[in-house]
Order: structure tokens, then sequence, then C-alpha cells
């Protein structure tokens, strides 16, 4: 009795439809050819000699429909204006400026990154030029044999070239 109902199982699952079975979606080549077959019935009404023809003229009217004030007089015709002759520019009577002086000296190129204060007179200054290991100065003291320190103070030090020139305040920058 299993088995029958199984093969009539089978039998109605494969059983072809009574339906017809459903076509594609749409039909793109048979709409476009009933298209081309009405238009080539249908004569197509070009008149070429219509669009040879000039535009018509626009009328005051038609050219700005929201100005409402008459029409401004016509610009007055260019006058010619004589320029006056050029000014020569006086010549200094007084004695030429001095040449500029000598370019100031480059930065100094030292970071200064903390201070020690330890049993000895006065604060040590630490100081980075970044390639090396860290180099220390009282006041006074040459840092690199070119720098002197000028000044130690809480969040600066007062810097300056060995000679005496490029006075600098470094301030203090930590980690």
């Amino acid at each position: 009795m299993l088995g029958i109902l199984v093969v009539v199982g089978l039998v109605y699952w494969q059983w072809p439809a009574a339906s017809p079975a459903a076509g594609p979606s749409n039909q793109p080549r048979q709409r476009q050819a009933q298209q081309q077959s009405a238009n080539a019935q249908g004569s197509l009404d070009v008149r070429l000699d219509a669009l040879k023809q000039p535009p018509p003229e626009p009328t005051e009217a038609d050219r700005n429909p929201f100005r409402f004030q008459p029409k401004p007089p016509p610009a007055p015709a260019p006058t010619v204006v004589q320029q006056p002759p050029p000014m020569v520019a006086p010549q200094p009577t007084g004695p030429p400026p001095p040449p500029p002086g000598p370019p100031p000296p480059p930065p100094i190129p030292l970071k200064f990154i903390g201070t020690l204060e330890g049993k000895g007179p006065g604060k040590v200054a630490i100081f980075s030029d970044g390639q090396g290991r860290p180099q220390f100065g009282h006041e006074g003291e040459l840092i690199l044999g070119q720098y002197r320190v000028v000044k130690i103070g809480v969040e600066s030090v007062v810097m300056e070239y060995a000679d005496g020139r490029g006075r600098q305040t470094i301030p203090l920058r930590g980690q």
C-alpha cells in the first residue's frame, strides 16, 4: 500500500501541468517590430522649409517682463581725457642709506630637555642635539665648544654663540 502511494506521488510530481509554461517576461523584439511597422504605415510630416525661416523679432514687452520703469537713456558718448605728462621722481639729495648689516647667525640647534639641582653650586642644564648623548652645562660654560649658557631659568635657557653674538632663549621641551 505504501508503495502505491509513493508511485502515485512521483507520477503527480513528474506529470506536466495542465496550463502552458510561462513565457519570458518581456518580448522586446516583437514590440520593436510592431512599432517600426506602425511608423512605416503613417507618414511623417517634416517641413524643412519652416526650419529655414528666421525666427520672429522680439518685441520690447517680451524682452524683460520684470522691468517696471521706462528704458534708461542711452549712455553719453565717451569723452577724451588728456593725461598730464608723467612726473619724474625727484632724486634724493641726502646721503645714501647704509648697506644692510651682516645676516643674523643661524638658530642654535640644541633642545633644552631639563635641569639638575644637586649639592653643588647652581643648576645644571641638560641639552640634546638629537644625534648623540645629552650635553650638560652650568651657567657660563661652553656646550659642544660653540654655544655658551648665559642663564638657566625654570622653563627656559638663554644661550649665545661663543663669540657673544646670536643670543637666543630656548624653551624647555620635555618628552
